[in-house]
């Protein structure tokens, strides 16, 4: 669950940690509620205690992290209320970074914009869901990083810190869809244009069309029909619980429905969001 997670230095320790876990946070590669151990993670990382108990109080201020005692680190975890919330906002935010990037974009990034997508396309294909979570939040902050507007960026990290862990609920059961085509290639069609007011549009076709599964699952979640459970090796997974079974017998009582893993929806075509 936590291998990948290094630091390459022994220089400003403390920074470079928080970096690390703050771009795991953002990437969807804990879950929401997560309980985080920082023996784990330092052991994981190769430092001492120190720096990772100073970057997750940093994590906690930031709204990232929750903790309840000195002992109970959790990843924070958003209510579909809040979601939605957030996602207005990010409709505003990511649409004005997208559009400000649009003529500011170089031949090398959309080099780059393309490889990401590809790399997206393939790791979805092959299973590889943290891939295609981490290689999607590096896509989508290509294009914002290039407007140059440097507190806007700043807002949108400290809104996918909160928002990030819902990823994890994409893959397998709530995959990224579309009715069209893939918004990512809307997207690259449009900024290779230059065309600012469509890649806005784009990129708010895919948070509304990508996250479509997402918000579906999650009242699911709300309404007790999903339920997120912990796992031996420390992380987390869906467990659904099937419809009570009715016996045919006269004043027969309703069994109760059982946790079971399964798809949320039958499959769609799937895509990065």
């Amino acid at each position: 669950m936590l291998a990948g997670l290094t630091v390459s230095s022994r220089e400003n320790l403390t920074s470079r940690v928080h970096a690390q876990l703050r771009e795991a946070l953002m990437a969807g590669r804990f879950w929401p509620g997560q309980r985080l151990r920082i023996h784990e993670i330092a052991a994981a990382m190769g430092v001492s205690q120190t720096p990772v108990r100073e970057a997750i109080m940093q994590l906690v201020r930031e709204g990232g992290l929750e903790m309840r005692s000195s002992h109970a680190i959790t990843v924070a975890k958003l209510s579909l209320s809040r979601y939605k919330e957030l996602r207005e906002v990010r409709m505003l935010l990511e649409g004005l970074a997208t559009e400000k990037a649009t003529p500011l974009l170089t031949a090398g990034d959309f080099a780059r914009l393309e490889e990401l997508h590809q790399q997206l396309t393939a790791s979805e294909k092959s299973g590889d869901h943290e891939a295609a979570n981490f290689t999607n939040f590096h896509f989508h902050f290509l294009v914002y990083r290039a407007s140059q507007m440097v507190d806007l960026v700043s807002i949108l990290e400290s809104i996918w810190l909160r928002n990030g862990p819902l990823l994890k609920f994409l893959y397998p059961h709530a995959p990224p869809t579309y009715p069209g085509p893939h918004q990512h290639v809307t997207l690259m069609k449009a900024l290779r244009r230059r065309d600012a007011a469509a890649a806005r549009q784009a990129i708010q076709d895919d948070i509304m069309e990508g996250g479509a599964l997402l918000v579906a699952l999650m009242e699911k979640i709300e309404g007790g029909e999903v339920e997120l459970l912990d796992t031996p090796d420390g992380g987390m997974q869906l467990s659904f619980r099937t419809p009570a079974k009715r016996k045919t017998s006269p004043g027969a009582r309703h069994s109760s429905g059982a946790p079971q893993a399964a798809a949320l929806l039958p499959p769609k075509r799937s895509a990065g969001s």
